[in-house]
């Protein structure tokens, strides 16, 4: 489902029927605010089966109806971390799947004047340690938001460390790796290049505007 992509290693690429079915629809200029929240949960909920693959699993013993058993149990605590606002997007389909996760918040926003990251919110569990962290933004433009927020997820001590992403660019995918090059990425695309004003080309517009119906017409 998830294949090495074959120009940047540690990225995985989803070239599933149904997620590239619904990355199109995702795309589309005429799909509206409530059936893009929709299709970016169902997205992420399908693309964080092949970015748990290697979790690290348990055996316990229970009783089913009939007789004793062994069955496997996840035998760490998971974390997904979206990046607000848009993550938040992603993070409700991953939930879906994988409720007994639990669940950090990073908010980040630009500074128009020195066009860096500003950390306006972080609430995160104080063991990151104690098992893998996905952190969760549809979007992979520049990179900046993407390494600022694997460098604060790496110093609260995040050791297994997963970036899910629905469109990246190739610039984007450069810059976190250059940054870190022990994180795994997994996304549905890897688009063109960069516009000269940072936006992914051909994207799918502002997500977290086109998440919540905020986009200016």
């Amino acid at each position: 489902m998830g294949q090495p992509h074959p120009d940047f290693p540690g990225v995985y690429l989803f070239d599933h029927p149904l997620i590239q079915h619904k990355l199109g629809y995702l795309r589309e200029t005429t799909t509206g605010h409530r059936p893009f929240r929709a299709l970016m949960a169902q997205i992420a909920g399908l693309m964080v089966f092949e970015a748990t693959r290697t979790l690290p699993v348990r055996d316990i013993e229970i009783d089913t109806p009939l007789e004793r058993a062994r069955v496997k149990r996840l035998a760490a605590k998971i974390t997904v971390v979206p990046v607000l606002r848009a993550g938040l997007g992603m993070a409700t389909g991953v939930l879906e799947v994988m409720p007994e996760a639990r669940e950090g918040h990073l908010g980040l926003a630009r500074d128009e004047k020195t066009l860096q990251p500003i950390v306006y919110l972080k609430k995160l569990p104080r063991d990151l340690d104690a098992g893998p962290v996905l952190l969760v933004d549809p979007m992979l433009a520049t990179g900046g938001s993407a390494v600022e927020a694997i460098r604060i997820l790496r110093e609260a001590g995040a050791a297994d460390l997963r970036f899910l992403c629905i469109v990246a660019s190739p610039e984007g995918i450069m810059r976190i790796r250059a940054a870190d090059p022990a994180i795994t990425v997994y996304a549905a695309a890897v688009d063109r290049c960069l516009s000269e004003k940072g936006y992914i080309l051909p994207g799918l517009g502002d997500a977290g505007d086109r998440l919540y119906g905020t986009a200016s017409h």
